[in-house]
């Protein structure tokens, strides 16, 4: 599941949406709370799909040299505005192992948290604002149920990146889309996908993953914010052809579709500052 949210429909692509970008006086920093729905596979490569309701909280900082909002939190590097330091965070909701046919008698998956350093190259910036760049994210990642942490290898995502503002405005409202292939480490690949001898089945051959390929993703999304009111959409698609676990007895699906939408009330700002970046 994406920290950040993205959109469901291209069709907001169209002509007249674009404006040109003005100055605009927004806060410091804004904190508030919301729902959001997810529409998804129990993971990668399964078959079966699952819908969530969960909060959505929403907390936004412009700093001069930090910003923290719906993409993670970021920083300037060597005080460059072309390449900057993401804290790249993404999660993974649980897996009832008795609710997945391919997983019938097999351990749950629990919740993971994957958190680290993303690098972005700013490549072009058009004169509306528009941004091409590249994300090189790597995350390591734990599994938890909060009572026990699990390290499970790590993960390197890298993908271009092409927002584009809408209703004239860069922070208020915007248009993205990333595209890029995925790669992760033995001990992760097996989290999801290993099936150790001892719940070998007539139908579940024993397996253990490799390092390596983990196939590409391809988002699209959304996000505006209207006074008080942000909402947003976003859709995934994920294709694991040629990854290294594709043949794992695990692996139902080889193309799947994550969608999902949210909205959150913005209960307390600062006053607002000209320039926020």
């Amino acid at each position: 599941m994406e920290f950040r949210f993205l959109f469901v429909a291209a069709g907001f692509l169209v002509p007249g949406l674009f404006g040109e970008l003005q100055a605009e006086e927004l806060p410091r920093w804004e904190l508030g709370i919301g729902v959001g729905g997810l529409y998804m596979s129990d993971y990668r490569g399964a078959n079966e799909r699952h819908g969530y309701l969960l909060p959505l909280p929403y907390v936004v900082y412009r700093g001069d040299a930090v910003t923290v909002d719906r993409e993670g939190v970021r920083n300037k590097v060597l005080g460059s505005e072309r390449v900057r330091l993401f804290l790249s965070v993404t999660a993974g909701l649980p897996v009832n192992s008795g609710k997945n046919q391919a997983r019938t008698g097999m351990p749950n998956l629990d919740p993971t948290i994957e958190m680290g350093p993303s690098l972005e190259i700013q490549l072009w910036e058009g004169q509306a604002k528009e941004r091409f760049s590249l994300e090189l994210p790597l995350r390591a990642a734990v599994a938890t149920d909060l009572a026990h942490f699990k390290n499970i290898g790590w993960v390197f995502a890298p993908h271009f990146d092409l927002k584009l503002p809408v209703f004239g405005s860069n922070d208020n409202g915007y248009v993205e889309f990333t595209l890029g292939p995925l790669y992760a480490s033995n001990k992760y690949h097996d989290y999801y996908y290993a099936v150790d001898p001892v719940f070998k089945t007539a139908e579940r051959d024993a397996y253990d993953a490799r390092a390596g390929y983990s196939g590409s993703r391809f988002s699209v999304g959304f996000s505006r914010q209207v006074g008080d009111i942000w909402f947003g959409a976003f859709a995934r698609y994920d294709d694991l052809s040629g990854a290294v676990f594709a043949d794992s007895p695990l692996v139902k699906d080889k193309k799947s579709l994550m969608i999902g939408a949210g909205m959150a009330y913005i209960f307390a700002k600062s006053k607002r500052e000209k320039g926020a970046p």
